[in-house]
């Protein structure tokens, strides 16, 4: 199935109903971005059209926020995500994260931190609210831009609040925007794939809580079947290992440490 289909449509949530900040920024971004690529969605049904949840993607093009908040807002869905908790102290951006429902994400491992993280899965879990995180931290350092190894943000959020994760894979969007290259609108309408699976099947580790070798294993699980989304949409497999940027000496910004 391409696109979200009619039936999916009529189930429309009522976070996208419902008046909202959300109506005029998809009034000015969803057409915009129909000019620069045609996205095409399947597996549209595996997103819950109510009710929490933490939507995980792959991330290899600066671009693909973008292309994952318009299909999210076409499945029915408001499209929050996980910020920086230092731009919520930036002043007017800080109030629209705020207004817009996006959850700070702090970027150490502290006691404060993670009762930070139970905060925000009992929120969430409360207003029957998604959010979008991306499990990797930031774009893959993947030679191929496959999924790289992941962070333990998304299964930390979704053990907490015992919210689903739902794996999202994109392709396509490096031809809009390459990692690290240049925008290119011509030709206008380029084909961008997303597929979205049904949950990950994190039972054996909830039961086993928040220690970090579980979150570990249960992130593994999620990376898993975003990479075994990612192949279906480019008809090769994927990497039989996820590529680690610490063993091939790559930092924060993906180039490798001796250029630091």
């Amino acid at each position: 199935m391409t696109g979200v289909s009619q039936h999916s449509r009529r189930r429309a949530s009522a976070e996208k109903t419902r008046p909202s900040v959300f109506w005029p920024a998809a009034a000015i971004v969803v057409p915009l971005t129909g000019l620069i690529a045609k996205i095409e969605i399947t597996g549209a049904e595996n997103l819950p059209i109510e009710g929490p949840y933490v939507l995980a993607p792959n991330h290899y093009s600066e671009f693909d926020p973008v292309i994952i908040a318009v299909a999210t807002w076409r499945m029915g869905r408001a499209p929050r995500f996980m910020a920086k908790e230092s731009l919520f102290r930036v002043p007017v951006l800080g109030s629209l994260l705020r207004a817009t429902g996006m959850i700070p994400v702090a970027r150490s491992s502290s006691a404060s931190a993670a009762k930070q993280t139970i905060a925000q899965a009992e929120e969430l879990a409360e207003h029957g609210r998604g959010v979008i995180v991306y499990p990797e931290g930031s774009l893959t350092r993947e030679p191929d831009l496959w999924p790289m190894r992941g962070k333990t943000g998304a299964v930390r959020l979704a053990i907490e609040g015992n919210i689903p994760v739902i794996p999202m894979a994109t392709w396509g969007v490096q031809k809009i925007l390459p990692r690290y290259g240049n925008l290119s609108l011509w030709p206008p309408r380029k084909r961008v794939q997303v597929s979205v699976g049904p949950a990950v099947d994190l039972d054996a580790y909830r039961s086993r809580g928040v220690g970090n070798a579980n979150l570990v294993a249960a992130t593994d699980a999620v990376m898993a079947d975003i990479a075994g989304l990612l192949s279906g949409l480019r008809g090769e497999p994927a990497p039989a290992e996820r590529w680690n940027p610490a063993v091939h000496g790559q930092n924060e910004t993906g180039r490798l440490d001796s250029e630091k």
